[in-house]
């Protein structure tokens, strides 16, 4: 095991493990975890020279404040964050998302707090040194699953890094920012037609706000109820991350990487794939506005999603 390491001073929020989630185990009951916003994860690894599915720590609002211990590593942090570096010799930089640094021994990086986004994602060249659970390094705090025995990271726990051979990258900063757009794409759910005219309506013309009911499995909203005219008490059907399901109180939730892989309340609409950043990222008190789109539509904006996630990717050539 290599001898360099996180020390955490101050754990943040949620610090989690994260990388593209195991989706491989459906079928006895586990989903998929994973970074909830893809794009960043993918971004930050791409910084600092690794494959794109390297295990990365992600942090929700305030982030975790960590000092490195006997080593010599790049990292990056992506997403819209404040964050400062704090040198051995007291010096401090207001640090730069999207931009590789370059941390040293006692050094330590300040994840104060995510900005307009709930998640904020940090790598480091090489990657950590962890075991994998399932083919995957993910943490499901709410099924214990993955490193730390699946638990969010606390105060004065060590995160090892595999550092086996520093090599100082050159400094790639890229030109990504955040574009605000509280328009949700969804397709119609498998249950959209158990709902009222009324409902079906509102769900496409009224507004909903995220509550502070949101974590990593699933985002309560609140709004206009939707009311249901068939049963509110479905037998459970499998879900997938997106899809929007409403409980007896009409208030919809949407869910999100750590959801369960079945569910027993109807399905009013999925958000499309493109859009499954966004809504992961919505922060308590945002207010947005579902619109409809088809199939074909939601395959080729992900196609255009996928066409500009990879543009920014070749900028850290």
């Amino acid at each position: 095991m290599s001898n360099s390491y996180f020390e955490i001073i101050r754990s943040g929020v949620n610090t989690t493990i994260q990388d593209r989630g195991r989706n491989h185990m459906y079928y006895v009951g586990i989903t998929v975890s994973g970074a909830i916003d893809q794009r960043n994860y993918k971004l930050s690894n791409k910084l600092v020279g690794n494959n794109l599915d390297e295990a990365v720590i992600e942090f929700a609002y305030q982030g975790p404040l960590l000092k490195l211990k006997n080593g010599k590593i790049n990292l990056s942090v992506s997403g819209d964050v404040l964050f400062k570096i704090i040198r051995k010799n007291s010096n401090i930089e207001n640090g730069v998302c999207y931009k590789s640094y370059i941390l040293e021994d006692e050094d330590q990086i300040d994840l104060i707090s995510t900005k307009n986004t709930a998640y904020g994602y940090l790598s480091i060249s090489g990657g950590l040194e962890l075991n994998k659970t399932w083919n995957s390094y993910s943490i499901n705090t709410k099924a214990n699953v993955g490193p730390n025995n699946g638990k969010k990271y606390s105060i004065k726990d060590k995160i090892f890094i595999k550092n086996s051979d520093f090599k100082k990258i050159e400094e790639i900063e890229i030109n990504y920012r955040e574009v605000p757009d509280n328009i949700i794409r969804v397709i119609k759910g498998t249950n959209f037609d158990y709902f009222s005219t009324e409902a079906q309506n509102n769900f496409f013309n009224k507004e909903f706000s995220v509550t502070k009911l949101a974590d990593r499995m699933g985002i309560r909203l609140s709004g206009p109820k939707l009311e249901n005219i068939a049963s509110t008490n479905i037998k459970s059907e499998g879900l997938v991350k997106g899809v929007i399901q409403v409980p007896a109180d009409g208030n919809p939730i949407v869910m999100l990487s750590d959801h369960g892989t079945i569910g027993g309340y109807p399905k009013i609409g999925v958000v499309i794939s493109a859009d499954l950043d966004r809504v992961g990222q919505l922060t308590p008190g945002t207010i947005i506005n579902f619109k409809e789109v088809s199939l074909e539509e939601a395959q080729n904006i992900f196609k255009a999603y996928t066409e500009d996630t990879n543009k920014y990717l070749n900028e850290c050539n």
